[in-house]
């Protein structure tokens, strides 16, 4: 018995030495502050590292963060300068830069914090009606920063953000705003509608457009190819004719031929030839080439221009458009011109005839073109040599 007294002494004082080993040193993480009071007054403030205090005399007070905290509140209601009730949450974003003063300054920091927030936030919003203060938020963040970092410097805190998490109007001005949203969605996608519209009804017009450029080109040099074609053609047709010298019986019969194709058809009526248009081709084929008469009597043959001025007949070139144009026209005036004047009556006032003198016949006026086709005038009989000359005509009085 008397053994173990004393070891139970000897384990009280070596319990007695740890309880005060761990008392005495304290290690303090990083970002971490202690405020330690010695007999009830504030001593100093340990930052991260190993520390040593006093047994049973330092205390340590308080254990603060010094990381950035992030603190979110419920709804409030606030009311906006257009009686509106809106019930807004707040996020706010602060960081202890002064340990000491966010203990023995402020009981709660947090508590004060929360209701700074309130009160400024009614007095941000009290100013704004709900459009601006739906619309204004960086504003409103901006101005409930400066007032909360101002009120709570003196606590040892700095603000560094506060955002606004929601803003709920009240039922009805929400569906008031959803049937606007739906408007304005509805506005904007008639307008893109019609912007794409307006670029498609551009991008066809564009694209007919040089569709019909280039039809029309298309259709321009078909023609232009088919004009040359037809001129190689008659080029062509003329020097086979010149070359094989048809006669004149052919050619009339060629003519004949294309006459009743001339005359075919719904507007066509009636054709009246009258002999001076005979007269006109029998000209113009006078001009094309000269016939002679055969060595046996028979068909006329075909003189070639060329053979008979003493050159070989030249290959004919095309002419301009403008210049054959006027050029037959003013061959087809001259016709005309001729035309009238051989169809205008002759007949004039002849002057008295002497007696004694021969009596000279008036001119007669060339015979009208006939209609139709009549027979061919009977030759006059030819008066007996016996019998006397009839007397002179009268003369006709002016």
């Amino acid at each position: 018995m008397d053994g173990i007294g004393p070891l139970i002494v000897l384990l009280l004082l070596a319990l007695f030495a740890v309880i005060v080993l761990v008392r005495t040193v304290r290690i303090v993480p990083q970002q971490t502050a202690l405020i330690i009071e010695r007999l009830g007054r504030y001593s100093r403030t340990l930052e991260g590292g190993i520390h040593f205090l006093v047994p049973f005399v330092d205390i340590v007070r308080a254990n603060i963060d010094q990381r950035e905290q992030v603190v979110s509140f419920p709804p409030q209601p606030v009311i906006t300068s257009d009686n509106l009730v809106v019930s807004i949450d707040t996020v706010i974003y602060y960081q202890v830069i002064d340990p000491k003063s966010a203990v023995y300054e402020i009981a709660n920091f947090i508590a004060g914090i929360e209701q700074l927030t309130v009160t400024t936030l009614r007095n941000v919003i009290g100013s704004l009606d709900l459009e601006q203060t739906l619309t204004s938020r960086d504003q409103i963040n901006g101005q409930l920063r400066g007032v909360l970092d101002e009120a709570t410097g003196k606590w040892g805190i700095r603000v560094n953000r506060v955002e606004l998490k929601a803003i709920d109007p009240p039922a009805s001005i929400q569906e008031s705003m959803e049937k606007q949203m739906k408007a304005e969605r509805d506005r904007r996608a008639a307008i893109l509608n019609a912007e794409g519209t307006k670029a498609s009804q551009i991008l066809t017009a564009e694209g007919e457009k040089q569709s019909q450029i280039l039809r029309a080109e298309g259709s321009a040099q078909a023609r232009i190819l088919e004009a040359q074609g037809q001129a190689r053609a008659i080029q062509q047709v003329f020097d086979a004719i010149h070359r094989g010298k048809p006669t004149q019986k052919l050619l009339a019969y060629q003519y004949l031929q294309v006459l009743p194709q001339i005359a075919r058809g719904d507007s066509n009526k009636m054709w009246i030839i009258p002999s001076e248009l005979t007269d006109a081709l029998r000209g113009i084929g006078g001009a094309l080439g000269a016939t002679k008469p055969s060595g046996d009597g028979g068909d006329d043959e075909w003189v070639d221009p060329g053979e008979m001025l003493g050159n070989a007949f030249e290959e004919t070139t095309l002419e301009d458009p403008k210049s054959a144009l006027a050029r037959a026209r003013g061959q087809a005036a001259q016709t005309s011109k001729e035309a009238e004047e051989h169809a205008q009556p002759a007949s004039r006032v002849q002057p008295p005839i002497a007696p004694g003198a021969d009596a000279v016949p008036p001119r007669q006026a060339p015979p009208a073109p006939p209609t139709e086709p009549i027979a061919p005038p009977a030759p006059p009989a030819t008066p007996p040599a016996d019998l006397p000359p009839a007397p002179p005509a009268p003369p006709t009085q002016p």
